[in-house]
């Protein structure tokens, strides 16, 4: 690759960067393409020649950057049940968490993911058709994946809604971090992570074997986010 060639990549690579940053911070709607370039240190005929508009710019960063760190995360997730062929539906719910929370992702650009999802979830825009491709397939199979367990210990199938009050708790523990800083005194530390997956993991399996039909008590538990 010549010199020219490299040049390219690196402003494309920066254009990605800076747009990523700014679309997870502001929106869509929320910035401008001279913003973009302003952060990216290029001028405005680059998002032209390497993407022809804000919009493509924009989906661009979900292909090349969300979708795959999706499937790093979620490949995560797959990796740590090779072991047990039939796990319970609390290592299930366990290993889900920690796949989100742990994620092999560095710590800003996992901020950034759950915002740019967040966004697009919300108020469904250009990408939403790319996110929700991405986790749909993956709640499918999660759902299927505790209703086997479930089934396995007499519990019952689970439904999609158990699949998505799980991806929920995730998704807003992550975007609200320090809220629940400020609300809990704890710092978002390994420990404090670990009690927060003890946590959703508890509050979910009691939550899903108390949506049992003829269920009128769910299995107490305790390990909340903020004991010692």
């Amino acid at each position: 690759m010549g010199n020219e060639h490299r040049r390219e990549a690196a402003t494309r690579e920066r254009l990605l960067d800076a747009a990523e940053m700014l679309f997870a911070h502001k929106g869509y709607d929320g910035i401008t393409v001279r913003e973009i370039t302003r952060k990216a240190q290029c001028n405005q005929a680059a998002v032209n020649y390497h993407f022809r508009s804000k919009k493509n710019l924009y989906l661009e960063v979900f292909k090349s950057r969300w979708i795959p760190r999706s499937k790093r995360i979620q490949r995560s997730f797959w990796n740590s049940l090779e072991r047990d062929p039939h796990p319970s539906p609390e290592l299930v719910i366990r290993h889900v968490v920690k796949a989100f929370l742990y994620a092999p992702v560095l710590d800003e650009a996992l901020v950034r993911h759950y915002q740019l999802a967040a966004r697009e979830l919300a108020q469904p825009g250009e990408a939403f058709d790319l996110v929700t491709q991405t986790i749909e397939p993956f709640l499918n199979a999660l759902a299927g994946l505790l209703g086997r367990s479930q089934a396995q210990e007499g519990l019952g199938r689970v439904s999609m809604l158990g699949a998505l009050s799980i991806f929920g708790q995730v998704l807003c523990f992550a975007l609200a971090h320090n809220m629940v800083k400020r609300i809990t005194g704890q710092e978002f530390n390994e420990g404090s992570t670990e009690r927060l997956v003890d946590h959703i993991t508890t509050f979910s399996v009691n939550g899903l074997q108390a949506t049992l039909p003829g269920t009128t008590d769910g299995h107490r538990g305790g390990n909340s986010f903020s004991s010692a």
